[in-house]
């Protein structure tokens, strides 16, 4: 299992797709040496692309993928070769980042070559070779304190508007898994991308498509077999969209050698989890200094949940999130008894020491590996390497019912879901993102993969309290109190992780009144719980508002909404929506505001009630008038977390409706 931090270097291991290295590159590459202009022909693949017809591609199209050529060879279990060629079109200035090809290589993986070339509108062709490479350490993209995974970076000269960019390389390596992922759409169009598979005799293959019709087979003699897709649309990124491996096309195909599946080669989720059961076998022993660990934070708990509170939480806090990804590493656990003498692991070895002490206790766990961006990994993925994170599923009594993350196996009992690597979300709750998650349960047994539990959305949200005074010149003076549960909670907590003075403590806090108000003074405010994973995080604050009502012809107009945008923009497009929308977990947050109008005013005209439910979410707000003070309350609730694209036009309403309310004001006028 690889770092939840660094879950695109394991992927780069057999698909080149991502353009973070390139772009954390390029600066580098200007710094040692200036463009590189050497004159070299293309080889004749490219120059066949030259005189080639390109069909009408959307107007901010910034490059298009011409050609992409994939041939892979296995020679044996431990010995795959891999041979790409692509070429790229650069329309527009921001595509001049497909200049730049990177291949990460590492013990396991060696790059035996690497060529590019430049086809300039007019002019001469340039190349750059093997010699030209730029070789960079990838571990700074993940935050590794060790990492042996590296890349060669080629900088193609004149990546201009107008010109063909191409590359080709070939890498061999010995791989972990028996299996590749042939992903042919990109953010940009594809014209043609083609992809070959040379087996040795007698071996079989299994190819599962994501996303897009499945292409059949072509060739099989002399058992090589190979796919091509034409004409593919690129994935115009947007706001709030699925992730990227969850609507991109793309093929998975697993080697199979004669006999049947090999130790690392999955053939459904069954044999992943058995793999991956295998790495963490007795990874998890306790030691004695690990019991003695355990007997000293339970000794005071009475019931066995504070038992593995006081675990959970020493996990949480007390082993420092360090990631050392150097082979098999980044898949393996260390064992439970050096992450707990070193004080530091990763997230796959914080959910091993989590497991070995509550075995410490008598407690049954396993391992559940993930993917943190919900929707990566469905019901109808094929079995493939598709997770970046570790957690556990912790066996709890079935009668236990105090609990929301926890999901009822029918073998195993009732389970218990825990992040140990997320130090802000207590024992009992998960966050948003692995809600209605897909993970792999891994036991001795083998893999299943199923779905996590969705918590109800009132464990999640914002509830806001306001007691305030309006004057007659329009000033607005108040206090108020905000109590965040769940996600919200953590996200307040995380914002001021690294506050060290008050003036950034208070941060948020003036976000919040940025957001709404023209103009403010905070004359108080503090945090509570700011440490206290187990009670609701919250700010104190109270403030003064100049003008905030305005005057016309001698009315005073009173928004009742004071702070707090829930209405979203992101959809006001022209374009038409193409992809569903992703919310990142149940919410439930409320406003209630208390305004005391001034003395000498009455009311002349509320904002109407509002009240609208679309099943994924829903609103409601309501203004009153009682003792001479403006009463205004609201909910906002997401119920569903994903909202399909033939149902965005109801979310856009929904959307416009809250805009409205949000705007509305109250209407006072002088008494008599």
């Amino acid at each position: 299992m690889i770092s939840k931090y660094f879950y695109n270097q394991g992927r780069a291991l057999r698909a080149i797709n991502s353009r973070a290295i390139g772009f954390l590159t390029i600066a580098l590459l200007a710094v040692v040496r200036p463009p590189l202009a050497r004159c070299g022909d293309a080889p004749p693949w490219m120059h066949a692309l030259v005189a080639a017809p390109l069909p009408v591609y959307e107007e901010k199209t910034k490059a298009v993928l011409l050609y992409s050529e994939t041939n892979v060879t296995v020679l044996a279990p431990d010995r795959i070769r891999t041979q790409v060629r692509e070429a790229y079109k650069i329309l527009r200035p921001e595509g001049r980042d497909y200049g730049v090809v990177h291949v990460v290589f590492n013990p396991e993986r060696k790059v035996k070559s690497i060529h590019g070339w430049c086809i300039p509108a007019q002019g001469k062709d340039f190349e750059v070779k093997d010699r030209d490479a730029l070789e960079v350490s990838l571990s700074v993209l993940g935050g590794e304190l060790a990492s042996d995974q590296k890349a060669k970076v080629l900088q193609i000269p004149a990546a201009d508007p107008g010109n063909i960019v191409g590359y080709e390389y070939e890498v061999e390596e010995r791989p972990f898994f028996l299996q590749d992922i042939w992903s042919f759409q990109e953010v940009v169009p594809v014209r043609e991308s083609h992809y070959s598979l040379q087996l040795p005799a007698s071996w079989e293959f299994k190819a599962s498509w994501l996303n897009a019709t499945e292409v059949k087979a072509a060739d099989g003699a002399n058992n090589r077999w190979s796919w091509t897709v034409r004409d593919v649309k690129s994935i115009i990124p947007e706001p709030e969209m699925p992730p990227m491996d969850g609507i991109r096309g793309q093929m998975v195909v697993t080697f199979f050698p004669p006999g049947g599946p090999a130790v690392n080669g999955f053939a459904a989720w069954y044999d992943m989890g058995k793999w991956y059961s295998g790495l963490v076998q007795g990874r998890d022993e306790p030691t004695d200094e690990i019991k003695a660990q355990v007997a000293r934070l339970t000794a005071d708990k009475s019931t066995q949940f504070e038992k593995m509170q006081a675990i959970t939480q020493f996990v949480q806090h007390d082993i420092r999130y360090v990631s050392i990804q150097l082979g098999i590493g980044g898949w393996q656990p260390h064992s439970a008894s050096d992450v707990f003498s070193h004080r530091y692991g990763d997230c796959k070895d914080k959910a091993t020491l989590t497991r070995s002490m509550l075995r410490g206790l008598g407690v049954e766990s396993y391992f559940v590996v993930i993917n943190t961006e919900r929707g990566s990994v469905g019901p109808n993925t094929p079995a493939h390497n598709g997770f970046d994170h570790a957690i556990v599923a912790i066996k709890i009594p079935d009668t236990e019912t105090s609990q929301v993350a926890t999901l009822l196996h029918p073998k195993l009992g009732k389970l218990l879901f825990f992040d140990p690597t997320d130090e802000i979300t207590p024992l009992g709750e998960i966050r948003g993102e692995l809600q209605a998650n897909y993970g792999l349960l891994v036991t001795p047994d083998g893999g299943e993969l199923l779905a996590l539990p969705q918590q109800p959305s009132a464990m999640n949200g914002v509830e806001r309290h306001g007691k305030l005074t309006l004057d007659s010149t329009g000033r607005l003076v108040g206090q108020v109190i905000e109590i965040r549960k769940g996600d919200r909670g953590l996200e307040g907590r995380w914002n001021l992780r690294a506050a060290a003075k008050d003036t950034d403590r208070i941060k948020p806090i003036e976000n919040i009144l940025s957001s709404s108000l023209p103009n403010y003074r905070i004359t108080h405010a503090s945090v509570s719980n700011m440490h206290d994973a187990t009670q609701p995080f919250g700010y104190d604050y109270s403030f003064e508002s100049e003008n905030y009502a305005k005057n016309t012809a001698g009315l005073l107009l009173v928004r009742p909404r004071i702070v707090g945008v829930k209405s979203q923009g992101f959809l006001e497009t022209k374009e038409p929506r193409r992809f569903a929308v992703e919310f990142q977990g149940p919410v439930r947050d409320m406003d209630s505001f208390e305004i005391a109008i001034p003395a000498g005013y009455m009311l002349d005209d509320l904002p109407p009630a509002v009240d609208v439910d679309y099943g994924f979410a829903s609103y409601h707000s309501k203004t009153e008038f009682k003792d001479s003070k403006l009463h205004y309350s609201r909910t906002f609730e997401v119920k569903e977390l994903s909202v399909p694209v033939e149902r965005v036009d109801d979310l856009r309403r929904l959307y416009r409706v809250i805009a409205g309310d949000e705007r509305n004001t109250a209407v006072l006028r002088p008494g008599p």
